[in-house]
């Protein structure tokens, strides 16, 4: 099993719903209005000079659907540009 997270500009989170829909990821925790430094989006947080934000998924699932997602994930990497959205892979060793 692996836990995807999936970091994103907030202005896409209709795609990244609608990606993660096409790829039946049911299951997710979902951080909204979330602050951060990246290194190709620079500042995302929320003040007047630097007014993104970002949103972070948190999605488990088993590892042939961590693959379509990650793919899923690339495609809007190519239509978003790279600033919009990053994901990173984490195997889970244990569900309560």
């Amino acid at each position: 099993m692996k836990m995807i997270l999936i970091a994103y500009n907030e202005a896409i989170d209709e795609e990244v719903m609608e990606m993660l829909k096409r790829n039946s990821a049911e299951g997710y925790t979902k951080w909204t209005k979330v602050l951060g430094n990246g290194s190709a989006g620079g500042p995302h947080l929320l003040t007047h000079v630097w007014p993104k934000a970002n949103n972070v998924l948190a999605i488990c699932v088993e590892d042939e659907q961590s693959e379509a997602i990650l793919e899923g994930i690339r495609a809007l990497r190519e239509t978003v540009g790279r600033e919009g959205v990053k994901a990173f892979v984490v195997p889970v060793e244990a569900i309560t």
